[in-house]
C-alpha cells in the first residue's frame, strides 16, 4: 500500500491503516462538498463598463451603417451623411471617409433639455465635435456650374 493509494482513497484503507500504524493525519483528509460563499461577478454597485465614445478616428474608411460614436450625453454632433440613433449613437448613413471637425453649436435655449445641461452658458459661444462622412463616389453626388 502506497501513499499515493492512500492520498486518493482514503476511507478505502481506513481500517489498515490503524492496523499497520501509519499516521491517521493522511487519513483524515476532507474534501470541500460546496462551493465557497464569495461571489465571481462584478458587485452590483460596479456595473459593467460601457465602452462609449470614438468607435472610428478621423480619416478612417467607414461603410455604410457603421457606428462612428456612442454616447450618453450630447458630446458629438451628427454631420455630413451621419444619422442620430435614439440612444445618441452616431452611424454613417453612405461609405466613406470620416472627418471629425470642432463646430459652433446654435442651442435651441427654449428647450428644457437645453436648459438643464447648458445652465450658465447662456450667451456664450459653444462647439462641439461634428463626425461627417464625405462619400468617396463624388462626381455622382454633385455638378459642377460654371462660374462666368
Amino acid at each position: 500500500m502506497s501513499l499515493g493509494s492512500l492520498l486518493f482513497n482514503p476511507l478505502k484503507y481506513s481500517k489498515n491503516l490503524l492496523l499497520t500504524g501509519v499516521s491517521s493525519n493522511v487519513a483524515s483528509i476532507r474534501f470541500a462538498s460546496k462551493k465557497s460563499a464569495t461571489n465571481t461577478r462584478n458587485p452590483p454597485k460596479h456595473g459593467r463598463p460601457k465602452h462609449r465614445g470614438y468607435k472610428v478616428p478621423d480619416g478612417v474608411r467607414v461603410p455604410e451603417g457603421k457606428i462612428l460614436a456612442t454616447q450618453r450625453t450630447t458630446r458629438f454632433h451628427p454631420g455630413y451623411n451621419v444619422s442620430f440613433g435614439i440612444n445618441g449613437t452616431l452611424c454613417a448613413l453612405q461609405p466613406g471617409k470620416v472627418y471629425v471637425t470642432c463646430e459652433k453649436v446654435d442651442l435651441n435655449w427654449d428647450h428644457d433639455w437645453v436648459q438643464r445641461n447648458y445652465a450658465g452658458h447662456n450667451g456664450k459661444i459653444i462647439y462641439k465635435k461634428h463626425f461627417h462622412v464625405i462619400p468617396e463616389r463624388q462626381h455622382c453626388c454633385f455638378k459642377l456650374v460654371e462660374a462666368i
